[in-house]
Parts: C-alpha cells; structure tokens; sequence
C-alpha cells in the first residue's frame, strides 16, 4: 500500500556522556549542525523517492566521516590505542539485517553491514572476515587520515 504521507527522518548523535571540556568549549553547536546535515541529506533521498535504507546509510555515512562523532573517523579507541568500528542495519519491509563489528580498516562500516545484509547469508561479520569481504567489494577499506580523537576510559 502506497504511502501518502510527507516522509520523515529522525537522527540522533549518539549516547553516552560527553567529554568534561566538550560542554563549555561549545560543541554542541556543531555538534547539532552535524545531526541536521545527515538529517537533510536522507530527508532529501526520501523526497526524491529513494528508500529508507538509502536514506539511513547516507545519514550515518555522514556522521562517520564527521571526527565529532563517536563513529568512524571519530570513534572512541580500545583501550590498546585501536579503531575498532561495529555497525547494523536492518530492512524494516523485509525483516533481513546485516551488520559487522571489530572492524578496523573501513571508513564507513554502516556501507559494510548494508553489503552483509544484501549480499549474503549471514547476519554478521566480524573483524578480519568483515575486512576481507570489503576489499573486493570496492567498500573504503581505509580510516580516514584524521585519527580518532578519543582514548577508550579504563
């Protein structure tokens, strides 16, 4: 059944508490500017009549490439120094999900759990497998050249 309401989009930046100097030096403000840029860039692929999972994978694709985010190119390090990313997506129409975790050498793993989810019969891979199924697949197998900003709490 064809849907006939305006579409809608809702992103979030994240959870958890932010660094001590994060509240008073003002980040929120670009912080926010960052959810609203993904926010507009999946709404436009909605209005264009793109799908919802076009729309949420450039949404989170921007986030990860933003270093203000705990995701990608911002994400938190191990508490060994290491990147090491997990996304998921899921279809909601088809119920099918895929997602990878301990990935250490995509720039955007939500275009890598996206590839799971349409292109095999898993649900998950992880580490070097989800590394070794990216390479051919021509999916970013390189972090950004701006590491990530914050070190893992022990």
């Amino acid at each position: 059944m064809p849907c006939h309401e305006p579409p809608a989009i809702v992103v979030h930046g994240g959870a958890g508490d932010l660094a001590p100097d994060d509240a008073s030096s003002g980040v929120l403000g670009p912080r926010l500017d960052g959810v609203r840029r993904a926010c507009a860039a999946g709404l436009e692929i909605l209005r264009r009549g793109g799908s919802a999972l076009d729309a949420v994978e450039a949404a989170v694709r921007l986030l990860e490439d933003d270093p203000l985010f705990n995701a990608g190119t911002g994400a938190t390090l191990t508490a060994a120094g290491d990147v090491e990313l997990d996304a998921s997506v899921m279809d909601g129409e088809t119920l099918r999900c895929g997602a990878v975790a301990v990935v250490k050498d995509v720039r955007n793993p939500v275009s890598l759990a996206r590839a799971v989810m349409e292109r095999t019969e898993h649900v998950l891979l992880a580490g070097q497998g989800a590394s070794a199924f990216a390479r051919p697949r021509a999916i970013s197998a390189a972090i950004s050249p701006r590491r990530p900003r914050r070190a893992a709490r022990r």
